[in-house]
């Protein structure tokens, strides 16, 4: 199994060649959880693995919350069908709390101010209100409770881990919270065994081939978590190894013979690039310098994937009719396969501008060969 076959597999498993699923909550389903704090872009992360979705139909769901949008697994807004919320938290939520710990202690954040804060939050939100950050942010300096300093997006996250408060719908643009009881009834949860399983088993089904250092990475668990859930894994899982690498893939899983030539503009923070402590396999053989030009000290950058290989950057820029998508290539196209890559470009672009329902789609394409 070499790189490019890995790629390919993970292409596909993550829905991104093809996919039977016909609603975005069930690519979220699907996908265990996925990073989401750059939220116009997440959503497009949903609609590249969706052919013919739209970004107002992804929003809806997230509105109706077959969807939510929390924080758990690492300190960061993740992704998560309505009915995985509650298990995922109870799961990951002390050790976001663990790792957002030293921070909160800096701000003189005290399990008493949190306490305090979340009845504020609580009561603010209560029979049905969705109100805004500022909104909020309003309800707790009218507490006494300071908000600056980035204080509050520690106050907002305690009150996610404690399955307080999530996402809520929409409203003339704006992002809301609710109250995630109000939005998603409780359900009977997992025992921690049935959960480290159960997460392990969506990532490598979602992911593969990947390895257990891939696995704990994503999941932020500790260690000895992540190694324990592979070991509840193994009879339904086959391992191979590349290299120094160990992979492990699903028993049974059939890989669809070598499509034709792919291609996909992917956003920051998508789950191909992201799902990875290692992420060498989706880059050309000698191109593995240019990982640090799409992630650089957490910031990741929108990609060009071709034929699970990541080969470039894009950026966007969007008008109220229109969007102009800049793609800088770091691979030199071969002469032989130059119009037809051009095509299939020009095709991921349109995909992106329909989504998003621009009229007019312009492509600015930068240094192909040289």
């Amino acid at each position: 199994m070499s790189q490019p076959p890995i790629a390919r597999m993970r292409l596909f498993c993550q829905q991104l060649s093809g996919t039977r699923f016909s609603s975005p909550a069930e690519i979220v389903t699907w996908m265990g959880a996925m990073q989401a704090q750059d939220y116009p872009m997440a959503k497009w992360a949903i609609g590249a693995r969706l052919p013919a979705s739209t970004d107002v139909e992804i929003e809806s769901a997230i509105d109706r919350a077959e969807i939510i949008r929390t924080h758990l697994l690492r300190p960061t807004w993740h992704f998560v069908a309505a009915e995985d919320v509650y298990w995922l938290l109870d799961l990951t939520a002390s050790h976001v709390k663990t790792a957002q710990s030293g921070r909160e202690r800096d701000l003189e954040l005290t399990d008493k101010v949190f306490a305090k804060s979340n009845s504020v939050i609580e009561k603010a939100l209560s029979a049905g209100r969705h109100l805004t950050r500022d909104e909020l942010v309003t309800e707790l300096n009218k507490a006494g409770i300071a908000t600056d300093q980035n204080r509050a997006s520690h106050l907002f996250t305690r009150a996610e881990l404690e399955k307080i408060i999530c996402s809520g719908a929409t409203r003339e643009g704006k992002l809301t919270y609710a109250l995630l009881a109000e939005r998603v009834p409780k359900v009977k949860g997992m025992s921690r065994e049935e959960s480290l399983a159960e997460l392990a088993r969506r990532y490598f089904t979602s992911r593969c081939p990947a390895t257990w250092q891939d696995f704990a990475w994503w999941s932020g668990l500790p260690s000895g978590d992540a190694r324990h859930a592979l070991e509840l894994l193994k009879p339904k899982f086959h391992s191979e190894c590349v290299g120094e690498q160990t992979y492990l893939y699903p028993v049974g899983l059939s890989l669809p013979g070598r499509a034709a030539k792919s291609v996909f503009l992917l956003p920051p923070y998508d789950e191909f690039t992201l799902s990875y402590a290692d992420r060498s396999a989706s880059f050309p053989p000698g191109m593995e310098s240019h990982m640090k030009e799409i992630s650089d000290r957490g910031i990741f950058r929108p990609v060009l994937v071709v034929d699970g290989q990541v080969s470039g950057t894009w950026k966007r820029i969007v008008k109220k009719d229109s969007v102009l998508l800049e793609i800088q290539p770091y691979v030199r196209i071969d002469s032989s396969t130059l119009v037809s890559s051009l095509e299939k470009i020009r095709k991921a672009a349109l995909r992106y501008g329909k989504f998003l329902g621009k009229r007019t789609i312009d492509v600015e394409m930068h240094a192909l060969e040289g």
